[in-house]
């Protein structure tokens, strides 16, 4: 399979819809933005989804930032001082940070916040396994006592992407943090207007007046001075694409994350419209299993699912015949990274993978013809894609399958049951995670060995890859890190957390009455519109 099936035929001829659904009309300080998919759940700790991500970069606040080259940079904090031979930080609030019901940020609520994310996001978990105590020394200081040296402190803290190391309220942050939060307060530059949310349609949000930005600095990303310029952002959800850039053109929206790759060319020959890269880094694609029951807790028959999925199929299926915004040679770490190697890499001959073959070594596996419920994005277009080819790859392996098609999140949320597929579990399911959360093994949450304990959806176990995470947190230096995340590749192949699918780069379309738009993941802070 080569291309999807996704778009009406008048589209693929290139004519969109004549009139298309109403949205949000803004006057001047209203940006209308259409997400990639709805933000089903806006809290950043339970939800992973990078719906939630853009929602909570709008919302919270982190104690770091990071600028568009991802160098960690205080936001929150004035600054931190490192004592006892690395053993001893100390992080100061910036004076004025107000949460949006008025209340004080107080370094209190920033432990308890610090404390619920690293109990689920990957790199916060090692910050915390290294850290003896954590605690409010006043209600503007934090102070980290460590078991050992932890140098990338800042970098796990101003993390962008999902899971968001977001400040809120102690009484909020208290809450389980597989348990979603009662409400949703932080001290961001916008508000999140919980009485104007209609789901599968809109989210709303509204600029903080009391919020403070950073005086110094320049605006990169999420570091530098955050200014909220718009009176107001509203999420409006469009699951057809055809819509969204006829919305686009007749100014309707504002702003479109992903637009469809099949209507860039239109977009392109738009007056008024900017079709441009943001976010360099891109998205690499996964197929992701779940470890805990059949038949995919067996890593024999998730190597032969490995050596089946070619991630050019995937990817000409997502880019068709836009150039240069696909890679199909992907390892574990996002291309251009110091950690990108090709060691070990499956279909390295070039050579299609030999159905066949693999249908019978899939047997020898020990694949016994169980039930395999997969969950497909209905209307994210990129999951949609590469969910057909692999739909279409494990039908021609003969698993018996069951696809299960829904919105993505309803997805997400499925994918926290841990319950077999006869009580409403799944199977595997396709995503993607964005270039800046597959850098390096800190920050990769899909590779992980960890199991139940603190792992991701899907509760791969390897004892061997959770060693070698520990061995690159320890390595004294670059070359050490490079040697121990090369052999976490070579392991993955192996034990099989995941299988990657590729990288392609999305562009943006917005209207060019916008400026001040930052690269990297959708911030609105610095945007004006004309």
């Amino acid at each position: 399979m080569h291309r999807r099936s996704v778009l009406t035929a008048a589209t693929l001829l290139g004519v969109l819809p004549l009139a298309a659904p109403r949205v949000a009309r803004g006057q001047g300080g209203v940006l209308n933005f259409v997400p990639y998919a709805d933000v089903a759940s806006p809290d950043p700790i339970w939800s992973s989804t990078y719906a939630t991500r853009t929602s909570a970069l709008a919302v919270f606040d982190t104690l770091y930032g990071v600028d568009e080259d991802l160098v960690a940079r205080p936001q929150m904090v004035e600054g931190h001082v490192v004592e006892e031979e690395g053993r001893r930080w100390t992080l100061r609030l910036r004076e004025g940070l107000v949460f949006h019901d008025g209340e004080p940020v107080l370094a209190r609520d920033c432990v308890a916040s610090i404390l619920r994310w690293g109990r689920r996001d990957g790199f916060g978990q090692q910050l915390l396994s290294a850290t003896d105590e954590l605690s409010a020394a006043d209600d503007r200081s934090l102070v980290f006592r460590l078991k050992r040296p932890f140098p990338m402190l800042p970098d796990a803290l101003a993390r962008p992407s999902s899971l968001v190391c977001a400040m809120m309220p102690e009484r909020i942050a208290r809450t389980d943090p597989y348990s979603q939060i009662p409400e949703v307060i932080g001290s961001g530059p916008f508000r999140y207007l919980a009485g104007e949310r209609v789901p599968g349609a809109r989210v709303v949000y509204e600029r903080h007046a009391a919020y403070r930005p950073r005086a110094e600095g320049r605006p990169s990303f999420t570091a530098g001075p955050r200014i909220a310029h718009l009176d107001r952002v509203v999420f409006n959800i469009m699951p057809d694409p055809a819509a969204a850039a006829a919305a686009l053109q007749a100014g309707e929206v504002d702003w479109i994350e992903q637009p469809l790759i099949d209507l860039l060319p239109l977009l392109r020959r738009s007056r008024g419209i900017a079709v441009e890269v943001k976010d360099r880094f891109g998205y690499l694609g996964q197929f992701r299993f779940n470890h805990l029951h059949p038949p995919f807790d067996n890593a024999a028959v998730r190597r032969v699912i490995l050596a089946a999925i070619s991630q050019s199929d995937c990817m000409n299926a997502v880019v068709g015949r836009e150039e240069g915004i696909a890679n199909s040679r992907v390892g574990l770490y996002t291309p251009g990274s110091p950690f990108e190697t090709e060691a070990g890499l499956p279909g390295a001959s070039g050579a299609p993978p030999d159905v066949v073959a693999l249908k019978r070594a899939l047997v020898e596996a020990g694949y016994k013809g169980e039930r395999v419920v997969m969950l497909a994005a209905a209307e994210v277009p990129r999951i949609t894609a590469v969910c057909e080819v692999t739909r279409d790859v494990l039908t021609r392996l003969g698993v018996n399958l069951d696809y299960v098609q829904a919105d993505w999140g309803t997805i997400g949320a499925r994918t926290t049951s841990k319950e077999p597929v006869g009580r409403g579990g799944w199977s595997c399911y396709c995503t993607y995670v964005g270039g800046i959360d597959a850098m390096t093994p800190a920050v990769h949450s899909a590779l992980r060995g960890s199991g139940v304990n603190g792992g991701p959806a899907g509760w791969p176990t390897s004892e061997r890859i959770e060693e070698l995470r520990t061995q690159f947190f320890g390595a004294a230096d670059l070359n050490g890190q490079k040697i121990a995340a090369r052999a976490l590749q070579l392991q993955a192949w192996q034990d099989v957390p995941f299988v990657p699918l590729g990288q392609f780069i999305q562009p943006v379309a917005y209207r060019k009455a916008l400026s001040g738009m930052v690269p990297g993941a959708p911030v609105f802070t610095n945007i004006r519109k004309a």
